[in-house]
């Protein structure tokens, strides 16, 4: 129904953004991977899906196109929803989520919160075969975004963590345990990335 949406870049954050289209504001949700790729564009145009349900209309957003296609691919699998859709895709990046799924690597999917086991495999046995006909593996380098003071990236990272499902508690731990690890030296899309692979 909405192919696109092409204006400017009002407001941008780890899993939505809201952009103003002559004066009317469209809130897209969006993944990790989208969210470093646009960067601070001042206009930008994300390719588009509308979910339908009975109490909402919810429009998710893509900067490129093999992310949408393997949006759509998820949602097909039964028991995968948006939101599902939207954590594996924030989770992985496209090349490793087609990857995994070429390589029948359940435990990778499965590492994904929500993603149980017979999901995970639902999802490799029914894409398997669209995912090597439509040869989408490319090398897309993976791109860095840009950083932030220490105590802005963690409350951000923690608000798309509590935004993205995860308890309070547990995305302050998961944040504090990759911190530890990897210093403050970590852009925010990194340390969400971690964050929600953290055991």
């Amino acid at each position: 129904m909405i192919a696109y949406l092409k204006g400017k870049l009002f407001y941008k954050d780890p899993t939505f953004v809201i952009i103003d289209i002559s004066g009317v504001g469209y809130h897209v949700k969006i993944s990790l991977q989208t969210y470093s790729k646009i960067k601070d564009e001042e206009h930008i145009m994300l390719l588009t899906y509308l979910h339908i349900k009975e109490d909402a209309h919810t429009l998710f957003g893509f900067k490129e196109e093999g992310e949408k296609r393997l949006f759509l691919h998820l949602l097909s699998i039964s028991g995968v929803g948006p939101n599902t859709a939207l954590m594996i895709l924030s989770s992985l990046s496209s090349d490793e989520l087609e990857l995994a799924i070429a390589q029948e690597d359940f435990r990778t999917i499965q590492n994904v919160k929500g993603v149980g086991a017979k999901t995970a495999q639902r999802i490799v046995l029914e894409l398997k075969d669209k995912i090597q006909k439509e040869s989408l593996l490319d090398q897309s380098q993976v791109q860095v975004g840009f950083m932030k003071s220490g105590n802005k990236i963690r409350e951000e990272a923690l608000q798309a963590l509590i935004t993205l499902g995860f308890p309070k508690a547990t995305a302050e731990k998961n944040i504090a345990a990759v911190l530890k690890k990897t210093g403050s030296d970590i852009s925010l899309e990194e340390l969400i990335k971690a964050s929600l692979k953290a055991p």
